[in-house]
């Protein structure tokens, strides 16, 4: 996947986790919990689905790599770089 698609994952993910939230002017540097009402089950779910869509399996201590969506698609790139968009 190229760092636009994951993007376009996180988003998705993103929008069902929060579907009230409006993700359309969502600045990719700041920290998604300043933009989001994200609380903590909130971010847990984002790893699961990643997890669940993806097989990805991302180490507590490496949760610090998600808090924007810069630094999470600079985190999944690695890893999802062979892998299909579904």
């Amino acid at each position: 996947m190229t760092s636009e698609e994951i993007r376009g994952v996180v988003l998705d993910i993103l929008t069902n986790i929060a579907p009230d939230e409006d993700l359309s002017d969502l600045d990719d540097g700041q920290p998604f919990r300043d933009q989001m009402e994200l609380d903590s089950m909130d971010f847990l779910d984002i790893v699961m689905e990643l997890r669940r869509q993806y097989r990805v399996q991302i180490p507590e201590e490496d949760y610090e790599n998600l808090i924007t969506m810069s630094s999470t698609v600079t985190y999944l790139t690695p890893m999802l770089k062979d892998v299909d968009k579904p």
